[in-house]
């Protein structure tokens, strides 16, 4: 069976496609990617299915030996890889040949990179996903993260004949300041409109407790009217809680289903990506815009996606009347000898 082989695992190197989807009712999160958008890209390059699971490393990547051919593709923050000592580049697909060592270092921008191939990776489809999630040791390879001589099996490998290289246009660069575009509440009226603008005119920092379940930033005290504790409700991927110390979390891809603080805002699809890459003692600002601007905005997200993946498709030539009218005459009456 086609695999690879883990000469070193990275940091923490996981299994993930887009999540669990439908389950939260019953209290299992969707984990999944962090980084939608460098994930969705990796899978177009290797012209895999959108949702194909790849690896996400953070911070520091593994070292891999493939004992089949394949294509790969390595998105997401800036990485050093290597194919047998020699550089590779990322936005692009790369044929990989069988014998091949696949080395990474450490990211240079970022905070995730993301690993895809032009297979399926062979581990368990638990409720609908492939993804990994580690607090409840579910999903992925054996519910865990990568070690040291694990094998990872692939099933309906292809190899791509033509090559295909991201535009840079589409190409995110990775600031140690961002600005995240919020939507208020639900919960935003147990908070003065004076703590409201307190949130927005001031910076937040990513604090070093921060994984792919939340991230605490410090900063100015966010006050709340009365309390900060509420009836627990659901949990998305983006809600800002701010408990009883006033310093706000947002929560991420391995969120609890629901959550009993309360929820100043929200962070608006487009901006998630952004969020997945920040380091800890980066900084955030953010800023208010309304339904009808996110709405906008989660409809350019997919529509670039879209556009990217429509780039790598060969479209066949298409000739004018005039052209065709000339091939005719030139080769329409030739006969074979």
């Amino acid at each position: 069976m086609p695999s690879i082989k883990v000469h070193k695992p990275g940091l923490c190197t996981t299994i993930q496609d887009i999540g669990r989807i439908g389950y939260q009712q019953f209290g299992i999160p969707v984990s999944g990617v962090m980084d939608e958008f460098a994930f969705t890209v990796a899978n177009y390059l290797v012209e895999s299915d959108k949702n194909n699971a790849v690896l996400e490393i953070p911070f520091l990547g593994p070292t891999l030996e493939f004992d089949f051919d394949v294509t790969i593709a390595i998105t997401g923050g800036e990485i050093q890889a290597k194919i047998n000592n020699q550089d590779v580049k990322m936005w692009e697909s790369i044929n990989v040949k069988k014998g091949d060592n696949l080395s990474f270092g450490s990211l240079k921008s970022g905070m995730r990179a993301y690993l895809a191939f032009s297979a399926e990776i062979d581990v368990p489809v638990i409720m609908g996903s492939k993804s990994t999630l580690l607090k409840s040791k579910l999903g992925g390879f054996e519910g865990r993260q990568l070690k040291m001589g694990d094998i990872i099996n692939f099933k309906n490998v292809k190899v791509l004949s033509k090559k295909n290289i991201l535009d840079k246009k589409y190409i995110p660069t990775y600031s140690h300041n961002q600005n995240i575009r919020i939507v208020l509440g639900p919960q935003d009226d147990y908070f003065e409109e004076s703590s409201i603008k307190t949130m927005l005119e001031n910076k937040y920092q990513v604090t070093k407790d921060a994984d792919r379940m939340g991230m605490r930033l410090a900063g100015e005290v966010i006050k709340h009217k009365d309390k900060a504790d509420i009836i627990s409700d659901a949990a998305v991927f983006g809600s800002i809680q701010v408990p009883g110390n006033g310093q706000p979390i947002i929560l991420l891809a391995d969120r609890q289903t629901t959550g009993g603080y309360t929820k100043i805002a929200t962070v608006i699809k487009a901006d998630l990506p952004k969020l997945a890459q920040m380091l800890p003692n980066d900084t955030i600002e953010f800023s208010l815009v309304n339904i009808e601007e996110a709405q906008k905005e989660y409809r350019e997200f997919y529509r670039i996606l879209d556009e990217i993946k429509e780039s790598f498709v060969v479209k066949p030539r298409v000739y004018t009347e005039k052209q065709l009218y000339v091939s005719k005459k030139l080769f329409g009456n030739r006969r074979k000898k």
